[in-house]
């Protein structure tokens, strides 16, 4: 069993991954008469297959409270995949880049601490975690494929991991309790 320590969430950080969807130092412009900002291209929807279309959905995640045990991760082969929190709940998303086999490279997983007012965008074939609502339950705007073929492998890790909530160097300021 090895600890995963956690990291910020920075667009730079994640970009191996996928997009950061966020507010913060992010440009934006007016739209509807200079009333509302909009910050703009967060990131792209990736969509495959034959009968594979963007779809708008709604999920309510289960709290997890630290340590947190890593046994398993998926990827969805035909899809990008979001999570945009609509209640400020913070999350843990538990990433591995593809290794040589096509299963999660176990020696190069990350695990990053998603603040109640980012979102992720997983990239299509990112191999990551199930959803883990820090705290609280968490209710969270899901973008991704809808389709009739499967978009979702699962590979069991050969090595649990453990987030235990301990902070990589570097990381000192992230706020580890709940909203």
């Amino acid at each position: 069993m090895s600890i995963l320590k956690l990291e910020r969430l920075t667009k730079e950080s994640f970009a191996p991954f996928g997009d950061v969807i966020e507010i913060a130092n992010r440009d934006w412009f007016p739209i509807n008469g200079g009333t509302t900002r909009r910050y703009h291209d967060q990131g792209r929807v990736q969509v495959t297959g034959a009968d594979g279309q963007g779809g708008i959905s709604m999920a309510r995640g289960d709290a997890f409270e630290f340590p947190l045990s890593i046994k398993m991760l998926e990827r969805h082969p035909l899809g990008s995949q979001a999570w945009i929190p609509v209640n400020g709940t913070p999350f843990i998303a538990v990433v591995a880049p593809n290794g040589s086999d096509d299963l999660p490279d176990e020696s190069a997983i990350r695990a990053f601490y998603v603040e109640g007012v980012q979102g992720v965008n997983y990239h299509l074939g990112t191999w990551h975690h199930p959803l883990m609502s820090l705290g609280r339950m968490g209710d969270f705007i899901v973008i991704d494929r809808i389709g009739t073929a499967s978009n979702c492998d699962e590979c069991v890790l050969r090595q649990v991991r453990i987030v235990d909530g301990s902070l990589k160097a570097g990381s000192e300021d992230i706020p580890l309790s709940g909203p």
